[in-house]
């Protein structure tokens, strides 16, 4: 079976047959809701989500400390390297238990729903505080854009927990890079959830612990270190999708926009319509979201209106916190380019195979957007080494784009 093919999530295996009970049924609980969620979610959007989110922002940050940092400043967390090292020890692993040398995928963001060729338009006269870095003119850029799910499992969509990611790469991007293993590229990532499912580099190794077990549940809800908070945020963004195209993505962790200045970005569907989930509820085809992206590009191009949001305040917007949501009243989202991805075919064998050929990294970029916080710093060798992992186990070298490849029939 192709690495890159649907099948169940493994069952909790936590040593306690009472915890993998309770893991295991609150799991098929969440997937059996994901069948009726179509009918619940937007009036609950439309009349809860914000609030709640903002109330929940509110707790979080009566448990902070106000650090006195300046703007876009950051402050090593303590013991920041061992809890790198416990982080990338949990993925490695389990992608060697959960994959076979040839077939390995990545520890997160694992399943391809696909990998299309995009545009990335840089807009003309945006105001001066945005003009730095890759935005600094008005500009076209080749890209290779790959949507995914959450990981580290590649399940059928509707079991999945609700969560879907993007990753761009830009090619032909001048001048110097923070990593010398590509020259030309400039890669941004988003999620649909405008918080990160853990707040810093301590509570991800906790996270991963939790989730080599198969049972990441017990990361947020537990009596020893809690991340309850985390969870409700979360849970107020995933849900039942219906397309990669038509779902918001953020990137969580700042960056920098020029020197002294951080910025948060996102991702948004240009339309408000909807794809209709097939079958609901009952069972969807395993892989409907690909389809559904198939689908979308069979009928024309598909635009996202890529936005940035600044930091203006350094408590309520922080750096090294991943987990607290930057308040829009404090700072607007402003639209900055358009990633234009047109009518194409992409689900070729060969051209899902070259999703797995690519690596992604926030520090393939240019000074001028260096990747911020202890999660972005964790991420530089956490996604190098992991890569290098994959790739050593599938027996294919590092490879950098430049837009010119051509695929078989299908995938061009």
């Amino acid at each position: 079976m192709d690495s890159n093919t649907s099948r169940p999530v493994p069952s909790a295996n936590t040593g306690n047959a009472v915890l993998d009970f309770i893991s295991d049924t609150l799991l098929k609980a969440i997937q059996l809701e994901r069948r009726i969620d179509p009918w619940i979610r937007p009036a609950f959007d439309a009349v809860l989500r914000d609030p709640i989110a903002r109330f929940v922002t509110f707790l979080m940050n009566l448990r902070r400390r106000d650090e006195g940092l300046a703007l876009a400043e950051e402050r090593p967390i303590p013991d920041e390297e061992a809890w790198l090292q416990s982080i990338i020890d949990s993925f490695t692993e389990q992608m060697k238990l959960l994959w076979k040398p040839g077939g390995f995928e990545r520890g997160g963001n694992t399943k391809t729903h696909g990998m299309v060729r995009a545009e990335f338009i840089v807009h003309d006269g945006l105001p001066a505080q945005f003009r730095h870095g890759i935005f600094a003119e008005p500009r076209t850029y080749r890209a290779w854009v790959r949507f995914s799910g959450p990981g580290p499992y590649v399940t059928p969509d509707i079991d999945d927990v609700g969560f879907m990611s993007i990753s761009i790469k830009l090619m032909g991007v001048p001048g110097a890079k923070l990593m010398d293993e590509e020259q030309f590229t400039q890669d941004f990532f988003g999620v649909s959830t405008p918080t990160f499912v853990t707040p810093d580099t301590r509570a991800n190794a906790h996270l991963q612990k939790w989730s080599l077990k198969n049972a990441s549940i017990f990361h947020f809800l537990n009596f020893s270190q809690p991340h309850v908070l985390d969870g409700i945020m979360q849970m107020l963004w995933v849900k039942t999708q219906s397309s990669p195209f038509e779902a918001p993505y953020f990137s969580c962790v700042p960056y920098l926009l020029g020197e002294g200045r951080a910025m948060v970005y996102s991702v948004w569907p240009a339309s408000d319509s909807r794809t209709p989930v097939p079958r609901l509820p009952r069972r969807p085809p395993d892989d409907y979201l690909r389809q559904a992206m198939i689908q979308a590009l069979d009928r024309g191009d598909v635009d996202l209106d890529f936005r940035i949001q600044l930091q203006t305040d350094p408590f309520r917007m922080p750096i090294e916190n991943a987990g607290v949501l930057w308040p829009e009243r404090l700072s607007p989202r402003v639209s900055v380019a358009t990633l234009h991805i047109p009518r194409q075919r992409f689900d070729s064998p060969a051209q899902t195979a070259f999703a797995r050929r690519l690596s992604y990294n926030p520090w393939h970029c240019v000074p001028e957007h260096r990747p911020l916080g202890n999660q972005s710093r964790a991420r530089k060798r956490m996604y190098w080494e992991l890569s290098r992992l994959r790739h050593d186990m599938n027996r294919v070298p590092h490879y950098e784009p430049d837009g010119d490849e051509v695929f078989d029939e299908g995938g061009g």
